[in-house]
């Protein structure tokens, strides 16, 4: 059974009032690049009057070719060549021919400068959507339906090439229009009457299928995304040894092609009554143009019009009731396109919550006291169930402090909390006797190294893959290889074929996968990149065996000297070298000692402790 067409449909007022989006979107364009568009704009200008000179001047010529019939020189061609009476229908020839090769040339010249100003216009489009990306809070990027108006505004990024010449099209098209009706004014007034009764119903319709699609596209971007992420998931080298061990090729493709064929279904309705409303009311055109056809020979053949003037007024009656056809379509069309550049303003118009104050201070160098977490509470948008309630703690200048617990305990929304990746819902976290909010948040982050377990694998060079860690030391070789050296990576990277500059990953040719555990060393490389005074490592080491771990943690102690370090693991022989050791459950702090103290007290460590070290017996 098919879809039903949207339920949210907008009416016409709603419709035309996206057309607010136009003059931005202009400015845009002209704030790309001035002389490509002003290029533009002149072109079309004088496009804009060959189609009327090209058809006057045909209508001179057959008025012409007539007359010389008239004086009988088809008998006499080489006598009336002689006595130059062929030559202005030669001139005249001559001329259109001029303009047929100038119309040529104009139309390439534009198509090349739209070509180069949409692909400017769309990569400034795509950076400034980057840009305005970087800004957003994580807690945006975990909410569905912003990553809905994110793919949506991507789309639209690219999606929107055309609008840029479909509008100076229109433009061109209106002076076309505007130089054929003063034509047909001058001879039948009434013809142009005639015309717009013909052309409105089928511009009204055209506006309302437009809509439709708009609105069953707008519905359906969850289902997109979900089709993109089963089509990625399909056929990726990240997922293709799971999909073959388990033969998910079939489950991912059935997927797919349920959702993919119920789109089609909803497009196919929305097509097929697209093309029988289209064609009835497209009827109403052709009748117009015929009537009036049937006119102007009625009128020639009485003797009011020439052969040429029959030829001129039925060439511009047809050619005025294409182009009015083209451009009530194309308003349609641009008030369409504007109803999807809605989709981009308004994530340009999402703001985010955690931002710095205008008059937010410096991180204190070096940090004094340390950290507060004085009565912390966070909730996820959405959950709940509190991920972290009532959290006291400090953490000390200087001091290694380890994280314990089980999952969803919230060990990592602690750790974005003091990256202000997250603001907390109730409490405050103090810095120094500051709240944490009071201080410059990309000075706050620049002075915290953090590695998640799920950190990135950039398919770069494995040089490029260390530097992002301080991306303003990205080419600094010296301190990329102090970097890797401190993180164990310098090991993994002397038995890549290109060394610093191989390119790691499959994504890209002559790239070289890395197993889990050499990922794991370049990343925490990266977090060696920063002179940072906070280091955290959130079990960036799960890959690794224990030995490989325990030297990780290790080096971390003795390179963490005077800095303030927070470590997560599940394994109690990495974290028993902490200064303190923090037991989290249930989002509180259940209790904190030393390796030796928690044992001691009996409590949730040394249970767990205990599981874990029986293992091993």
């Amino acid at each position: 059974m098919s879809p039903p067409l949207p339920a949210y449909q907008m009416n016409m007022r709603q419709r035309f009032s996206a057309m607010r989006n136009i003059p931005p979107f202009l400015r845009e364009i002209w704030g790309t690049s001035k002389p490509m568009t002003l290029a533009s704009i002149g072109i079309r200008l004088i496009r804009a009057f060959l189609p009327i000179a090209t058809l006057y001047i045909g209508k001179l010529i057959i008025d012409e070719a007539v007359r010389l019939l008239g004086l009988g020189v088809e008998h006499e061609l080489s006598a009336a060549w002689q006595a130059g009476q062929l030559d202005h229908l030669l001139t005249l020839l001559g001329l259109e021919f001029g303009l047929a090769i100038l119309a040529d040339l104009l139309g390439r010249l534009v198509g090349y400068v739209d070509t180069l100003l949409s692909e400017r216009f769309t990569n400034a489009t795509s950076i400034r959507l980057m840009e305005h990306a970087a800004t957003l809070d994580l807690e945006d990027f975990e909410d569905a339906e912003l990553q809905d108006k994110l793919d949506r505004a991507r789309r639209q990024t690219m999606g929107r090439m055309n609008l840029l010449s479909q509008l100076f099209g229109q433009a061109q098209d209106v002076i076309t229009v505007i130089s054929f009706a003063v034509g047909l004014l001058a001879y039948a007034p009434w013809l142009m009457l005639l015309l717009a009764v013909a052309l409105i119903p089928a511009f009204i319709g055209e506006s309302h299928f437009n809509a439709l699609n708009y609105a069953l596209n707008f519905q359906w971007t969850p289902e997109r995304r979900q089709l993109e992420y089963l089509r990625q998931m399909g056929a990726s080298v990240d997922t293709a040894k799971e999909v073959k061990i388990f033969n998910l090729n079939r489950f991912f493709i059935e997927r797919f092609r349920f959702l993919s064929d119920k789109f089609y279904a909803g497009n196919k309705v929305l097509a097929g009554k697209r093309a029988l409303w289209g064609t009835l009311l497209a009827a109403l055109g052709t009748l117009g143009y015929y009537i009036a056809y049937a006119y102007i020979a009625w009128r020639t053949v009485r003797g009011d019009f020439s052969i040429g003037d029959l030829t001129f007024l039925a060439g511009s009656f047809r050619r005025l009731r294409q182009l009015l056809e083209s451009l009530l379509s194309g308003f349609s069309q641009v008030a369409s396109q504007a109803l999807y550049l809605d989709d981009l303003y308004s994530f340009f118009q999402i703001k985010p919550d955690i931002r710095s104050k205008p008059d937010a201070i410096p991180v204190p160098k070096p940090i004094r006291s340390g950290f507060v977490f004085d009565n912390v509470g966070f909730k996820y948008e959405g959950a709940e169930r509190w991920a972290l309630r009532g959290v006291d703690f400090e953490l000390h200048a200087g001091e290694v402090l380890a994280l314990v617990g089980e999952n969803g305990a919230g060990k990592t929304t602690l750790v974005k909390l003091l990256a202000r990746l997250y603001d907390p819902d109730e409490g405050r976290i103090l810095l120094d006797g500051r709240d944490l909010r009071d201080y410059d948040m990309e000075d706050l982050r620049a002075n915290i190294g953090v590695i998640f377990q799920d950190f990135v694998r950039y398919h770069l060079t494995a040089a490029e893959n260390i530097g992002v860690g301080q991306i303003d030391a990205m080419y600094d070789r010296e301190r990329i290889e102090q970097a890797a050296r401190r993180g164990m990576a310098d090991e993994v990277i002397a038995e890549l074929p290109k060394d610093y500059d191989q390119i790691i990953g499959r994504r890209f040719k002559d790239g070289v996968d890395l197993s889990g555990g050499q990922w794991q060393k370049i990343a925490i490389a990266r977090a060696y990149m920063r002179d940072a005074q906070v280091m955290i490592l959130d079990e960036p080491t799960a890959a690794l065996d224990a030995r490989s771990e325990f030297e990780v943690f290790e080096r971390f102690k003795e390179l963490s000297d005077n800095r303030t370090a927070v470590l997560i693991s599940h394994r109690f022989s990495s974290v028993r070298m902490a200064d303190r050791i923090l037991v989290l459950a249930d989002g509180k702090v259940e209790s904190s000692g030393t390796h030796e103290q928690l044992l001691a007290q009996g409590g949730r460590y040394a249970e767990l402790f205990e599981l874990q070290a029986s293992g091993y017996r």
